[in-house]
């Protein structure tokens, strides 16, 4: 749980202490937005915090957003700026960003692992609930081992066997959030072109195709199939992913995924946008009960 606000005064109301999981992507949010919190409420100007650390008013806009890593000099004079004097307070503070700053477990994947991508598996790992809509993929969390390589082939065809292993090993890895004792809730709603495209070869697709009837059996997983037959629909634009969490200091987040980069969208209106056309996706897909089914007579027909 996160200190509910800065008091009138400036001072922190409580003392922050950091969720049970998320890594240091979230907690340098979570400490970027009580650092807001508290220049907004001593009515302080980007410009006049930057002056403070030495900095641009970019640059701490970029703190209070949690792009950046925080320096435990900078920490201690926005502070101090801020009227916070309680050294349990400072301390609780200056304590969350040293560990926002740590590095997350997929720091041992950095050799293959985009930075435009980093942030987006810090966010995953905590996310309450995940909603997907995917045109061409199984989602990253659903892939077989097999399947994976398969995809990664076709956006890596020259990459090494120990490149294509280290890639495989980081999509499963990640997987790791779905039998954890608090999953998220994932929601994946598939066109059926997805289901037809025989990523791999037959075999390693009809190996797909079963793991996702088998997933879609546990609780904490719905999948949908948009078919062919319900022609246009609302997701013409492409796939997308929206994120939600349980700390309210986390906005829902939308993830774009592009070739090389990516874009992450959270201001509440584009957020809604997209929500909207996932309900919409929703009801012309198949019902989750009838999913497994759907998926059983295509694999007689594979």
């Amino acid at each position: 749980m996160v200190a509910t606000a800065g008091t009138e005064d400036g001072s922190v109301s409580s003392l922050i202490a950091a969720p049970g999981n998320g890594g240091p992507t979230v907690l340098r949010i979570l400490l970027g937005a009580q650092l807001r919190r508290l220049r907004e409420a001593k009515r302080i100007s980007l410009e006049e915090a930057g002056n403070v650390i030495r900095a641009s008013h970019s640059k701490v806009s970029r703190l209070e957003t949690g792009r950046v890593g925080f320096k435990d000099r900078d920490i201690a004079d926005l502070l101090t700026f801020y009227g916070v004097t309680d050294e349990r307070d400072r301390e609780a503070m200056r304590d969350l960003a040293s560990r926002a700053n740590a590095q997350g477990w997929w720091h041992d994947y950095s050799d293959i692992l985009p930075n435009w991508f980093e942030a987006y598996v810090g966010l995953e790992e905590a996310a309450t609930q995940i909603r997907a809509y995917e045109v061409q993929f199984v989602p990253g969390l659903l892939q077989t081992g097999d399947y994976a390589r398969a995809v990664f082939l076709l956006g890596y065809p020259t990459a090494s066997p120990r490149e294509l292993d280290r890639r495989v090993g980081l999509r499963l890895a990640r997987q790791a959030i779905l039998t954890r004792p608090t999953p998220p809730k994932i929601w994946a709603v598939l066109d059926e072109a997805v289901l037809r495209r025989p990523i791999g070869g037959a075999e390693i697709m009809r190996a797909q195709i079963k793991h996702l009837i088998e997933m879609s059996q546990r609780p904490n997983v719905t999948i949908q199939i948009v078919p062919f037959q319900a022609g246009g629909h609302a997701a013409a634009g492409g796939p997308f992913s929206i994120l939600r969490f349980a700390d309210y200091d986390l906005p829902d987040v939308v993830y774009l995924e592009q070739l090389t980069s990516a874009l992450y969208l959270d201001k509440p209106d584009i957020v809604d946008s997209y929500l909207m056309v996932m309900e919409r996706l929703c009801l012309e897909a198949t019902t989750p009960a009838g999913t497994a089914k759907y998926m059983r007579a295509l694999l007689k027909e594979l």
